[in-house]
């Protein structure tokens, strides 16, 4: 399983990374390593952090989870998703719907939910021409194959958060817009004040992305908010491998996040953790 699962990165897709150049920054998260909670400060504050879960990593395997972060002047877009373990090869949807939605939202001038619903219905044919691709090793045994090839009849899933923050009016005012399907954690802090009930009623685990049918479990969920000129405004996203912090509302220190990615207390993460937050 491990050989299978490295055969399927490509030699870029094997080295993520961060970088700043001239007031913009980049990142995109590793999914054969770990990210330790790290911190950028440009007109966006950033952090961000990447582990896999213990049996991952005992296993020498990929992880499932992927996100990445695009800032430049004023705008940022970002992405979030969590691939399917249930589904074919969930790290290759997470990550092939990961970059195409940042893509999308980088060479789209106003975001809409037609839109993203007409991209994920679009990325079917190349996910799947892609998918078809990656064969189980010759090695792997007979049993095992004839699974693999029954479970890739039926695609690769994941569920994901996407959207942008655009500042305007001299960058004192926001403009912000999300799409999301699946259950990632998407929260909200205006001026210290956790506003996240909108997200976590449509927050479910039977709603994703599918290489085979695009959105799955209805269409995708959309917010389109404005933040005053006044406003300090904190966007935390992560997956289910950070749970520990669903209870916690006030803000955690970078090293207690990181405590949680480690989660040494524990033996190790029980799944994949990725983990993004931005402040204006």
């Amino acid at each position: 399983m491990r050989a299978m699962r490295l055969a399927t990165l490509s030699a870029g897709d094997k080295g993520g990374h961060a970088e700043q150049r001239h007031g913009n920054f980049r990142y995109v998260s590793v999914q054969t390593g770990e990210q330790p909670l790290t911190r950028y400060q440009g007109t966006f504050k950033c952090r961000y952090g990447y582990g896999r879960a213990a049996e991952t990593v005992h296993q020498g395997d990929t992880g499932q989870d992927f996100a990445a972060v695009r800032m430049k002047g004023n705008i940022c877009n970002f992405v979030l998703c969590d691939g399917v373990g249930m589904s074919y090869l969930g790290d290759f949807a997470a990550r092939f719907l990961g970059n195409a939605l940042l893509d999308w939202l980088e060479t789209t001038q106003h975001p809409t939910e037609e839109g993203v619903e007409r991209l994920l219905h679009d990325l079917t044919l190349p996910a799947s021409q892609q998918l078809e691709k990656l064969q189980p090793l010759e090695s792997s045994p007979l049993l095992l194959r004839e699974v693999l090839m029954e479970k890739r009849s039926r695609g690769s899933q994941a569920m994901y958060v996407c959207g942008r923050i655009e500042l305007t009016g001299g960058g004192r005012k926001s403009r912000v817009w999300l799409a999301w399907q699946g259950d990632s954690r998407i929260r909200l802090w205006r001026n210290g004040q956790e506003q996240s009930e909108l997200f976590q009623t449509h927050c479910k685990t039977n709603e994703r992305w599918s290489t085979l049918e695009g959105p799955v479990g209805g269409k995708p969920h959309i917010c389109e908010m404005k933040g005053s000129a006044g406003d300090s405004l904190r966007l935390q996203l992560y997956t289910d491998g950070l749970n520990d912090l669903d209870a916690i509302q006030a803000y955690v220190p970078d090293e207690h996040i990181q405590v949680l990615l480690d989660a040494t207390h524990t033996g190790g993460l029980e799944d994949d953790a990725a983990f993004i937050e931005l402040e204006w």
